[in-house]
């Protein structure tokens, strides 16, 4: 301030200035201090948004699970290979390509809301689709509709935690990826019984129409980010708290892409993926090949869920507490031990325990990814890299079942295809050694 006793014509325009700029300070000081009392008394909705989501992950990936369940159906109906009929799930993956580059561009643009309204219309416009399947092109045209669907999903979901909290960020992102447990606890069951109940056909109609639905429903009820209804970020600082943004790391995707993080980032997504879509595809009908009820092999699926769920959740906190690298370390660790068991497991219970460990392992870098990119490039171009480095993963997931698929067409056997796996897991593992993430976030300096 401009001190009383001054002559006002000897201020110069610099002091006025200076003493505009510190009143300005102030009231933005006292507006801030005010707006948060307000938020300490009322509800946050960023916890509206951890269910929202949760109800999402739930309903997308129940419905990528059920894949393995109806692959046995689809082989008996048409004959065709199962090289020929997982290729189906490797197209899925090429379509998510282009996608996940999009939606991270559309996401960024216009927030998540709308482009998860199209995600559910067009996962289960493809789905309600496949029940009127009769050849193999169109089982690859209609899946490829589903692949368009999910590849509009996961960037809007994941980028939503950095921007309503700065602290819990693990945590959140372990309870939204629950979500992704408690969908395929319920849905390849729910999926199975509707094929020995009804058809396959019949079974594609209303798990399809049913997630079109409730993705469609929940999605108008997300808000973008704290701001847009007056709250603020969860655990943030009052600068923070103002302007999230621009108290991080701000990459564009093109400094992002100079970065070794970003190249170290690749491997990691591909193997991760590469497991996953082999998993999703082949675990099922392997369990039945080695003597297992149809019932009891897609239960494979919702025992992953089941511990995917526990993973998540405890590996969340973990990572808050100890830091995000060593955390995921030990899940690759876990994952490539898996794999190895399954390489020479050949009775249920064998089969149920990689289930187990594989479930425990797989999530963590599912609700970490989000985390880590924030760390490592700010939340300004977040949704953008990610679905950059997404897809190159779904390559993995296009790579993966085929491969799977071919190898037990030419040998009878997934032996070597589950030790191929084993291998992707310790190559990912050894990238995330190297990544340059830290436990919370850094500003860059230039």
């Amino acid at each position: 301030m401009v001190k009383a006793d001054r002559n006002p014509a000897s201020v110069t325009p610099l002091e006025l200035v200076q003493a505009q700029d510190k009143e300005k300070a102030v009231e933005w000081k006292v507006s801030v201090a005010s707006k948060e009392e307000q938020q300490s008394r009322a509800f946050f909705y960023g916890y509206v948004i951890a269910g929202l989501t949760f109800l999402i992950a739930a309903a997308v990936e129940g419905l990528i699970f059920t894949f393995g369940v109806f692959f046995k159906p689809l082989l008996v109906e048409f004959g065709w290979t199962r090289a020929m009929t997982s290729g189906a799930f490797s197209l899925f993956a090429i379509v998510q390509i282009p996608i996940f580059i999009i939606a991270g561009g559309l996401t960024d643009r216009f927030g998540s809301r709308q482009v998860l309204t199209a995600c559910g219309f067009f996962m289960g416009l493809g789905y309600l689709l496949m029940s009127q399947t009769g050849a193999l092109w169109q089982l690859y045209f209609f899946y490829g509709l589903v692949a368009i669907g999910v590849g509009l999903y996961w960037i809007p979901v994941v980028v939503m935690v950095p921007h309503w909290f700065v602290k819990r960020r693990s945590l959140m992102m372990g309870i939204i990826a629950s979500g992704i447990g408690m969908g395929q606890l319920i849905y390849p069951p729910l999926a199975n019984w509707l094929i020995s109940n009804y058809s396959w056909r019949m079974s594609f109609v209303i798990v399809g129409g049913g997630s079109m639905g409730l993705i469609m429903l929940v999605a108008q009820f997300l808000k973008r980010n704290p701001q847009q209804i007056g709250q603020f970020p969860y655990g943030g600082s009052g600068a923070e708290r103002a302007n999230p943004v621009e108290n991080s790391r701000i990459y564009s995707l093109g400094e992002a892409v100079r970065t070794r993080g970003f190249w170290l980032l690749g491997p990691v997504y591909f193997g991760w993926l590469y497991n996953l879509g082999t998993v999703l595809v082949h675990s099922v009908i392997h369990a039945i090949d080695i003597g297992m009820s149809p019932a009891s092999a897609a239960n494979i699926l919702a025992i992953i869920g089941v511990t995917g769920i526990i993973g998540r959740i405890v590996f969340g906190r973990l990572a808050d507490v100890m830091g995000m690298k060593p955390v995921l370390i030990f899940s690759f660790v876990l994952m490539s031990a898996s794999f190895l068991w399954l390489t020479f497991a050949g009775e249920a219970w064998m089969v149920y325990s990689f289930a187990v460990i594989f479930g425990l392992s797989y999530g963590v870098f599912e609700l970490l990814q989000s985390p880590i990119l924030a760390d490592l490039f700010g939340l300004s171009s977040l949704g953008t890299i990610m679905g950059v480095v997404h897809a190159f993963g779904s390559i993995g997931l296009m790579v993966g079942p085929t491969v799977a698929g071919h190898i037990f067409d030419v040998s009878g056997s997934y032996q070597v295809a589950f030790l191929i796996c084993a291998i992707m897991a310790f190559v990912s593992l050894i990238s995330v050694v190297f990544l340059p993430i830290t436990r919370g976030r850094r500003v860059r300096t230039s």
